[in-house]
């Protein structure tokens, strides 16, 4: 019998890059198959021809046996494929119903929209697949993982059997992702056939009937995850061994050194989106602070590093009150900051390697004299800095904007870290990164805690802070929910905490 899906050779090229090299697939009815690599490895692009977004330029698709051609979207839908993207396209002001319909919608007596007839297909669908979602229940009020199950609905109400997911778990909460892997066990379980795409190996493990891994464009291997290990997986994606958990001695922490009091700050929105914020960071430790992105962890950051105004509190860094510092007088206190989106506030793209990495640091000794900067100093350091912290560039005057998000990820991490801090204020700092840069970037974050740096470490990614921080803040809307001891928190406890569960009723759930 033909697999339900067969891709034979696909190649696409782009101007100087190799995307996919001839990339040869299959998979099964009923089949969960994960697709994992690194960034740039050529999941999404493949992807996106399987979808009819992108043509290839060599190779062949095959649907249930039968060669298709699929030139766009309405293609890959009329032959029972359907996406899920990483960021939903939904429309937060109309119904789950009306976001359901909307493209094929049902029509009665020649002119008006059939809303019930399309009500009681998405109550069949929510029923059949164990779904829970209200079709009359408007976008914008429901959870992510809520979100997430409309997605999941459009495509079988378009009567897809093949469904991709492009990482799926990014915004969703533990408890959010055992839903999924539930709903998505009992689509394979009807026939459905799912591609999974991620960099999250522990998902892979979990959810798996088998597993594809691609590195530099190319297939490198398929397995299952009986016949393989996390470890073996990111040897495959990287092609080395990679140290998958940072390995660290307990804490020795000192004196507080950052200590923020009661602290608000407003969104773009003018909404309060940190609502009364109190901790402190202690030299030689770290602060992990997590929580599903969006509950006014970018906002704190910002007002941390003096990029956005505290509407009422405190900020004190080494007993000095901050609150109102500007950027450089923060950064001059002893401050190093890895920004969550290193394009838009850690790099000027156009500049070079080398300025990018003295952006702070360029009107101070060494690198200027009597307020003119010293190339010949500026270009040696970058030198040494290139070499120390393994970016991979052609040179220190080529444009940060040319290298992958990685190096550019690690032109930050050199910069920060080669000057003397007291605070490391990291946010996201592997977001969007392979195991083999997040393993370096993990590694260097412990080192500076090892030599007394206080630590505040902001991610969406539960497993990151777990395995770095030394406590744990969980915030919620605004708020802390709870402050944790890593060593006996658990993913259930934070997860229910990252779900606006009170800390009380997680203990009582414990209990």
């Amino acid at each position: 019998m033909a697999p339900v899906l067969e891709l034979r050779g696909i190649t696409k090229r782009f101007p100087g890059v190799l995307a996919n090299d001839h990339i040869s697939l299959t998979v099964e009815e009923g089949e969960i198959h994960a697709l994992l690599g690194e960034n740039g490895a050529g999941k999404t692009t493949l992807m996106n021809i399987l979808y009819g977004l992108y043509r290839p330029d060599e190779g062949e698709i095959y649907v249930r046996g039968r060669r298709a051609e699929i030139r766009q979207p309405n293609d890959a839908i009329n032959l029972g494929i359907g996406m899920v993207h990483q960021h939903f396209m939904l429309v937060p002001v109309f119904t789950v119903a009306e976001n359901v319909m909307l493209g094929v919608e049902s029509i009665r007596a020649g002119i008006f929209l059939d809303r019930e007839d399309a009500v009681r297909r998405i109550r069949q669908i929510s029923e059949q697949y164990g779904l829970g979602v209200d079709p009359h229940a408007y976008i914008k009020t429901l959870p992510v993982g809520i979100q997430q199950r409309v997605e999941i609905i459009k495509l079988l109400y378009r009567q897809a059997d093949i469904l991709i997911l492009d990482e799926p778990t990014a915004v969703l909460t533990p408890q959010e992702v055992e839903e999924l892997f539930k709903i998505l066990r009992s689509l394979a379980s009807q026939g459905k056939s799912i591609i999974f795409i991620t960099h999250k190996l522990k998902e892979v493990m979990a959810i798996a009937d088998r597993i594809t891994v691609l590195r530099n464009g190319r297939v490198v291997g398929t397995t299952t995850p009986a016949k393989t290990s996390e470890e073996q997986l990111a040897a495959m994606m990287v092609g080395r061994e990679v140290l998958l958990r940072v390995e660290k001695r307990p804490a020795q922490p000192g004196e507080p050194v950052l200590r923020v009091e009661n602290l608000q700050v407003f969104d773009d929105r003018g909404n309060l989106a940190v609502r009364g914020v109190s901790f402190e960071v202690r030299a030689g430790e770290v602060l992990g602070v997590a929580g599903v992105q969006g509950n006014g962890q970018t906002e704190l950051v910002q007002a941390l590093t003096g990029l956005r105004p505290a509407a009422g509190g405190r900020i004190f860094i080494l007993d000095k009150d901050m609150t109102t510092a500007s950027p450089r007088a923060i950064l001059e206190r002893g401050v190093a900051h890895v920004p969550e989106d290193r394009q838009k506030d850690g790099l000027v793209l156009s500049f070079p390697v080398a300025d990018n990495l003295v952006l702070n640091t360029y009107y101070l000794p060494p690198f200027a004299q009597r307020g003119v900067m010293d190339r010949e100093v500026i270009l040696a350091t970058a030198e040494r800095r290139v070499r120390e912290f393994d970016v991979r560039t052609p040179s220190v005057l080529t444009p940060v904007s040319s290298l992958s998000g990685g190096n550019q990820q690690k032109v930050i991490v050199a910069r920060e870290f080669s000057r003397p801090i007291r605070l490391l204020i990291a946010s996201q700092p592997t977001r969007g990164l392979d195991v083999g840069s997040i393993e370096y970037i993990h590694r260097r974050i412990v080192e500076k805690r090892d030599e007394g740096c206080a630590v505040l470490l902001v991610s969406p990614e539960l497993d990151e802070v777990m395995n770095l921080s030394d406590r744990i803040a969980v915030m919620y809307e605004g708020q802390i929910q709870a402050i944790l001891p890593a060593e006996t928190a658990t993913k259930e406890e934070i997860g229910l905490l990252m779900a606006g569960v009170r800390k009380e009723e997680v203990r009582a759930t414990a209990g």
